[in-house]
């Protein structure tokens, strides 16, 4: 009796050893300059979501962690009780990724520094973790915050003057004053004045 105890208790020991095992390895990948994670299992590519990292003052940590604990329901004493659904905590400064209903900033940065998710892909990756295990789960935070680009100054040139279509009086076109016609001209102060022009009064007017 005493060998059969042994080897029932030696068969449960393999079957818990190969249980852990069985464990696939997860991956969580967060790119800070894309705002995108991507999440694989057994090295095959699973999820792929929009994130919202720290904005600026408030930038999220890079690096690779090991998440240290689960919490379903979490609020943040820091941030007046702000809900933070389905954390996976991975900083002892509690950092975390998890759901967040401001789904309007997913794709850009807007937290005080954990990664956000839309709460229905935060839910599956915190099922997914639960599921494989703390120890098998590997958080890479990688990239910068991007900068808020600063609007051009767009400088429009000032559009040149048209010159007006040459006139159909005359032979051709000058954007010069015409000059006033010898007839219309104010005598010389001394001398004597020039015979008066009809024809030349007749084409000024």
């Amino acid at each position: 009796m005493r060998l059969v105890g042994l080897l029932v208790a030696s068969l449960l020991g393999t079957l818990t050893l190969g249980a852990g095992w069985a464990k696939a390895d997860v991956l969580i990948t967060v790119d800070k300059t894309t705002q995108h994670m991507s999440v694989s299992v057994g090295g095959k590519p699973r999820y792929a979501w929009s994130v919202s990292t720290g904005k600026a003052g408030y930038e999220t940590p890079v690096g690779t962690f090991t998440p240290s604990r689960l919490v379903k329901d979490h609020a943040s004493k820091e941030w007046d009780n702000s809900p933070m659904p389905h954390s996976i905590f991975f900083t002892h400064r509690g950092h975390a990724i998890h759901g967040s209903n401001a789904t309007r900033t997913l794709g850009r940065p807007a937290s005080h520094g954990c990664v956000r998710l839309a709460p229905s892909n935060a839910a599956k990756l915190f099922a997914l973790v639960r599921s494989e295990g703390l120890g098998n789960t590997k958080i890479v935070i990688r990239g910068d915050e991007p900068k808020k680009s600063s609007a051009r100054t767009v400088t429009q040139e000032r559009p040149k003057a048209r010159n007006a279509e040459p006139s159909s009086v005359g032979a051709g076109y000058s954007d010069r004053r015409p000059q006033r016609p010898e007839a219309l001209r104010p005598a010389p102060a001394y001398g004597y004045a020039s015979p008066l022009n009809t024809q030349a009064i007749f084409d000024w007017q």
